[in-house]
């Protein structure tokens, strides 16, 4: 704690102190307050200001202090001020105890109860954001919540100060009139519990749904106000139209199929998307053969004196294409059509939140699903369109092996890229602009990759950025700029390919989008709110086009969340949970993580410990010759609750899925 934050700590516990060892609360009980009514009648007549500065001071002292007493006060006010100028007082006096109150709280104890309860704090601050004005209005409606609780809990929040005056002033309002009025007849008075009475009670309760009602009716408006513009259809003829057919539109026709719900979907390319054709089956494909190649010339580590190998590169692509091509069948239409799918391959159109054509039909639907999916990002860098560039969509129609490669990225695509290639032959230089690989990953983790490229012969250029493109006789050159060092600009890389692999970009154009306007976040992915929908409440997005995650696990575990919200939304809608999402980057070694790394504990000011376990210390590693590496947990200090864990090694993919369930499950 801060000196000036301990010196407000113990100011405000001096007061507090002093409050009950005098008995102050003693001056403002009920009985006293009536028989000294009089007699403040006439201070007040007598001397109207310094009552009115007092009074209103004391009342934001006790209020500020939480201290009990601000019920009587009010009472007072309306006594000894009559209704309007004690209604005045009190409103503008409660409101200001009251932020102060929540300025005290937030000063104090914010960023201790954020530390140790981050992960919940994390959610109700999500929440807070998003209708932080709802709850504190609802709250201040109905007065048997006690306030200074409310004051204090929202404290702990991110809820603007402004937000926070505004809406308690607005809130308080009624029963702050009841309280006054009733003041007025303070004489009469045998109880509090006598002010409210039952059928004032359920008044205040119906007065406090009113902001959620309100919440919906406008969101109602709202909805019907962006569906105007299109006649709704007498009849339908299906409940649902997903768009795009990868990991997260496959799994959104399935479970739309699985409650009976008349479905279409629609492809304009392959089944299977991205993770099936040109993403995870077949780099994992390619990464094993490189891996049993790289096994191989280490036969020594493994008491065999030597190995040979004969292989070609055009029969390991083929073996990844057989890969694809075997389990194409999981994706295919006959299989969705067997589900109960009508799967058409063509390019959708979005005419109407209720019409998509295709092939020249026009087909309407109560529900849209847009999971388009993502494509290779590629930078309009000078001379790239002269040069035969590659990316992640066409690489897999290689079938030479390139002698020189240069791959743009230094992310997870670019890192498992580089080291397959260099592991079966080529001459790889990997060129990333950062000061490091894998920018998400902490340092000592992106070190002991770059260790393990460098080893493998990749050439690692880091604070490199390619600036131009020139095409030569036998392929190109790239050439390069230094972030960190002027006289080292104009390096030049000569090449027989280049893989583009700088991230992906969400596919939110060609089918109707920008007619119907739909918004997009800043990073181009559709914007969409907890529930996964768009600025239509009929029209969801999930998978890579939607973000915040471009995984295939997360597009399918957003699909059940946007297939079930669209057909059963009228009845209970449910946000989707990002709080436990794990990833693996598959080079050699393997990195996973799920949670908080270090890097981000220390950027949001979340206190940590971190516990490392050497995997050369485990024996099971050293039997199989791969004792390289390292777990990394990151828990809350002095407790075992788990914050984050990265795990650098051999599984490291499938390890990290016990620490995964751990952190869901809260377990230690």
């Amino acid at each position: 704690m801060s000196r000036t934050k301990a010196l407000v700590f113990a100011a405000a516990g001096c007061l507090i102190a002093t409050y009950f060892v005098f008995d102050l609360g003693t001056f403002i009980e009920l009985e006293y307050l009536q028989q000294q009514q009089s007699v403040l009648t006439t201070f007040v007549a007598d001397y109207p200001l310094k009552a009115s500065i007092g009074y209103f001071l004391s009342y934001v002292t006790i209020t500020a202090l939480s201290l009990p007493g601000a019920a009587l006060l009010t009472l007072l006010g309306g006594a000894i001020f009559g209704l309007t100028w004690g209604f005045l007082l009190v409103s503008f006096a409660s409101t200001i105890g009251a932020t102060c109150a929540f300025l005290l709280s937030r000063y104090l104890f914010r960023n201790t109860v954020s530390q140790r309860f981050h992960s919940r704090m994390a959610a109700v601050d999500q929440g807070i954001t998003k209708d932080g004005a709802f709850y504190l209005f609802t709250l201040r409606l109905v007065p048997i919540f006690p306030f200074f609780i409310i004051n204090l809990l929202m404290g702990l929040t991110t809820l603007k100060v402004s937000t926070f005056f505004l809406v308690s002033q607005l809130g308080m309002l009624p029963g702050t009139l009841v309280f006054v009025n009733a003041g007025t007849q303070l004489a009469k008075i045998e109880s509090l519990s006598g002010i409210l009475s039952p059928t004032l009670l359920v008044s205040f309760g119906v007065l406090g749904l009113f902001p959620l009602l309100a919440k919906r009716f406008v969101a109602q408006i709202k909805a019907r106000r962006i569906l105007k513009p299109y006649p709704k259809p007498v009849n339908f003829d299906r409940n649902l139209i997903v768009i795009g057919a990868g990991s997260a539109g496959l799994v959104s026709s399935y479970i739309a199929a699985a409650t009976k719900a008349k479905v279409t979907l629609i492809e304009k390319h392959r089944m299977g998307g991205d993770c099936l054709n040109t993403g995870c089956v077949p780099s994992k494909a390619l990464l094993r053969s490189a891996k049993f190649v790289h096994q191989a010339s280490q036969s020594a580590n493994y008491g065999i004196a030597r190995a040979e190998l004969n292989f070609n590169f055009r029969e390991v692509m083929e073996r990844v294409k057989r890969i694809v091509q075997s389990i194409e069948p999981h994706d295919s239409i006959e299989r969705y059509t067997e589900l109960g799918v009508e799967c058409v391959i063509g390019e959708a159109k979005i005419l109407t939140p209720y019409c998509v054509e295709v092939n020249g039909r026009r087909l309407t639907t109560r529900n849209i699903i847009i999971a388009a999916g993502a494509r290779p990002l590629v930078p309009p860098i000078p001379g790239i369109d002269d040069i035969d560039y590659l990316t992640s969509d066409n690489l897999w129609d290689l079938r030479e092996l390139p002698a020189r490669l240069v791959v743009l990225g230094g992310g997870p695509i670019g890192c498992e890229i580089s080291q397959a290639f260099a592991r079966l032959g080529s001459t790889v230089t990997q060129i990333e602009m950062g000061s490091r690989l894998l920018a998400r990953e902490d340092e000592i983790v992106a070190a002991m990759l770059l260790e393990s490229l460098r080893n493998d012969g990749v050439t690692v250029e880091l604070e490199r950025q390619a600036v131009e493109f020139k095409r030569t006789q036998n392929g190109g050159v790239v050439v390069c700029k230094s972030l960190s060092d002027p006289a080292l600009d104009n390096l030049e890389i000569e090449f027989d390919q280049i893989i583009v692999a700088l991230g992906r970009r969400a596919n939110v154009t060609g089918y109707g989008l920008e007619e119907i306007g739909i918004s997009l976040n800043g990073d181009g992915t559709i914007a969409t709110d907890a529930y996964l929908a768009t600025d239509f409440p009929n029209i969801y997005a999930c998978g890579d086009v939607a973000g915040p995650f471009q995984f295939t696990h997360m597009a399918s575990h957003q699909a059940w969340y946007a297939t079930v919200n669209s057909l059963f939304g009228s009845i209970k809608r449910s946000a989707a949970d990002y709080s436990v999402v794990p990833w693996c980057t598959f080079t050699d070694p393997e990195i996973a993580r799920v949670g908080l790394s270090e890097n981000e504990a220390r950027e949001q000011n979340i206190p940590y410990e971190l516990t490392t376990f050497d995997i050369g210390d485990l024996d099971r590693a050293l039997a199989d010759g791969v004792a390289s590496g390292v777990i990394r947990v990151l828990t809350v200090p002095g407790r075992d609750q788990i914050l984050g864990v990265t795990i650098v090694g051999e599984h490291a993919g499938d390890l990290i899925a016990e620490f995964v369930l751990a952190m869901r499950h809260k377990l230690g």
